[in-house]
């Protein structure tokens, strides 16, 4: 059953944007926890990215196993590369699944449109509550690495100006491709799901997570060249000191170049982010989708 809210809605004020983006982040993260008790989900947090690491672990032991010999280098790349990795994973599926729990799980999505608030605004505090979660998770995972994997993690030798800096671009640009997927989501039925694993898995065989860049056929390095998630990977390997130099692909690109070319990407990709989910919503109001349900 679908409800026509095609109407013009009034814009919502600012300080009413400020207390939907503040109480959409709280309800997020019940939701995230599964309104669970603090210290089960704090120690389920803790152990699933170290379970993760464990994966990885036995992956490169495999590959080590099969092309005769290790290189710690490569461990270090496949280590860093796979921990900051779930933000794309996590919060670029996160985001886009919004939608989807809203209008098919939870069948809210009628009366988040028919309030007073933003749904931009409250998509944006959804994403706050997978942000903190993944951070969370990514700093144990690291924090596994250094204390019981040796990976030799510097806090004098790393370069954290240049990894905060890269932090906040990759995650703006990991959230606008949500929200681009989420678009999508108004106006596709409950298979949106593995567009979105489809597009995070794009990301991690294209832009050097488990190998480097330089392993794929020409066609493959220059697409993925044009990936901001590429660029993003590199500088915070650069930034931390760990595993750099394993890509030939980038290792001619400087740092410069670098950040230069993911913030250019990241703009573009933005843009064109917000334009579709713009497009998305406005379609699907005019055509009545909002709150279509296709549970079958």
């Amino acid at each position: 059953m679908a409800m026509n809210l095609g109407f013009r809605r009034k814009a919502a004020k600012p300080n009413a944007n400020v207390q939907t983006f503040k109480w959409s982040a709280w309800l997020g993260w019940q939701m995230e926890s599964n309104w669970a008790d603090p210290f089960l989900f704090a120690v389920y947090s803790i152990v699933k990215p170290i379970a993760a690491s464990l994966i990885l672990v036995v992956m490169y032991q495999i590959i080590a196993l099969l092309g005769g010999g290790t290189d710690v280098g490569l461990f270090y790349y496949m280590f860093v590369s796979n921990a900051f990795f779930m933000y794309v994973g996590q919060v670029l599926f996160g985001v886009a699944q919004i939608v989807h729990d809203d209008r098919e799980h939870y069948q809210t999505i009628r009366y988040i449109y028919i309030s007073p608030s933003n749904y931009f605004a409250y998509m944006l505090g959804r994403s706050v509550s997978k942000l903190i979660i993944t951070t969370f998770a990514v700093a144990i995972t690291m924090a596994f690495g250094v204390f019981m994997l040796d990976v030799p993690l510097s806090i004098i030798g790393a370069n954290w100006l240049l990894f905060f800096a890269v932090m906040v671009i990759g995650i703006f640009c990991i959230m606008a491709f949500g929200l681009a997927l989420a678009g999508l989501s108004f106006l596709t039925a409950k298979h949106q799901g593995g567009m979105n694993e489809g597009i995070a898995g794009l990301f991690y065989l294209f832009c050097g997570v488990v190998f480097p860049v330089s392993v794929l056929p020409s066609w493959g390095v220059s697409f993925a060249k044009i990936l901001p998630i590429t660029y993003w990977l590199e500088l915070i390997r650069r930034s931390l000191n760990l595993g750099v130099g394993m890509d030939s692909a980038l290792a001619g690109t400087s740092t410069s170049a670098c950040i230069i070319i993911l913030c250019l990407s990241t703009v573009v990709f933005t843009i064109l982010a917000l334009a579709i989910f713009k497009a998305g919503d406005t379609v699907a109001r005019k055509k009545g989708l909002i709150d279509t349900t296709t549970a079958y």
